[in-house]
C-alpha cells in the first residue's frame, strides 16, 4: 500500500536539500579547483602530517611496545592499544561542535611529539607502567580525531557554497595520503626494529 508507494515516489529524492542546487563540480575551472586546493593547504597539510604520525604510532611502534610484566599478555595489550586509539578517535570527532580547533598545525606538532616519546619508549623502556602508554594512546586517538574534524569543520565554514564539494573532496585526499606514506616508512621501520632486537 500507501507508505509503499509514497517511499516508492521520494527514491530519487535527495536526502538533504542543499541551496547550491545547480552548482556541479564540472563548472569550476582547472584554474578555480587549483585556487581551492591552494586555499584548503592550511589544513590539509598539517592533517595529512597528523595521519601521517598517527598511523606510524599504529603501524610501526604498537607492536613494539611491549611490557613482559604487565596483566596483559602481548597480543591482549595490542589488541587494548588498538582499542584505546579508537576511543579517543571516536570521543574527539564526535565533540566537534562543542571544541573548535583552527591551528590544526598545534595537533600536528603533538603528534609528532607522541612519536618521538614513543619511539624512545621502544628503544630504551623507560616508561615504567602500562597504563602510561595508555594514556599516551588515548591521546593520540584524541588528537588524531580533532585534527579530521576540525579541519573539515574549517574547510566546510571556510569554503564558498559553490566550492565547498570539491574542497571537502580534495581534502579528503589529504589523510588517505599521510596513511599510506605512513604505510611505506613504518612497516620497514618494523621490520628493522624486529631484526636489532
Amino acid at each position: 500500500g500507501g507508505l509503499e508507494d509514497q517511499a516508492e515516489g521520494r527514491e530519487d529524492q535527495p536526502l538533504i536539500q542543499l541551496e547550491t542546487a545547480g552548482i556541479t563540480d564540472s563548472t569550476l575551472t582547472f584554474s578555480r579547483k587549483m585556487r581551492i586546493i591552494r586555499g584548503c593547504l592550511k589544513y590539509t597539510v598539517p592533517l595529512g602530517l597528523v595521519y601521517f604520525a598517527e598511523y606510524f604510532i599504529n603501524q610501526g611502534l604498537f607492536e613494539l611496545l611491549y611490557f613482559r610484566h604487565a596483566f596483559l599478555d602481548h597480543s591482549a595489550q595490542y589488541r587494548w592499544y588498538q582499542t584505546i586509539y579508537q576511543g579517543g578517535v571516536f570521543i574527539s570527532r564526535s565533540s566537534g561542535a562543542c571544541i573548535k580547533i583552527h591551528r590544526i598545525w598545534i595537533l600536528t606538532l603533538l603528534q609528532f611529539g607522541n612519536v618521538i616519546f614513543l619511539l624512545a619508549d621502544v628503544w630504551y623502556s623507560f616508561v615504567p607502567s602500562l597504563w602510561l602508554i595508555f594514556a599516551v594512546i588515548l591521546f593520540e586517538g584524541l588528537l588524531g580525531g580533532a585534527g579530521y574534524v576540525n579541519a573539515f569543520n574549517s574547510i566546510t565554514l571556510e569554503s564558498e557554497p559553490g566550492d565547498r564539494e570539491f574542497a571537502m573532496g580534495a581534502a579528503s585526499v589529504a589523510d588517505t595520503l599521510g596513511i599510506a606514506l605512513s604505510g611505506v616508512v613504518s612497516l620497514p621501520f618494523h621490520d628493522w626494529m624486529c631484526k636489532l632486537n
